[in-house]
């Protein structure tokens, strides 16, 4: 049987093949995730700022306004937005490597 790490680098193998023939797709996929990324951080700072900032000014009473289940999707959107960036990188690098390798 084999490990969830060892399942984890098959699967990581086998979405690089398969990304390294399909250099089209491999650059939508990145424009997705580069837009993906633009706005899911688009102002997320600053909302995250205020969020907090309510929080520190009326303690815990915002809570039961929703400023809580509002922090708690900031930072989904966070990691969303983390997530589209190495989406964005990952497939940077296979279109690097493609493009800058020596002919065989």
């Amino acid at each position: 049987m084999a490990t969830p790490a060892r399942r984890l680098s098959r699967f990581r193998l086998a979405l690089l093949a398969w990304l390294q023939r399909h250099l089209v797709v491999t650059f939508v996929l990145m424009g997705l995730c580069f837009l993906s990324f633009g706005v899911a951080s688009y102002n997320l700072v600053m909302l995250l700022h205020a969020n907090l900032e309510l929080f520190w000014t009326y303690g815990t009473d915002v809570a039961r306004e929703g400023a809580l289940q509002q922090l708690i999707e900031l930072l989904v959107l966070g990691y969303f937005a983390l997530l589209c960036y190495l989406g964005f990188k990952y497939c940077e690098k296979v279109l690097v490597d493609q493009l800058t390798r020596k002919a065989e």
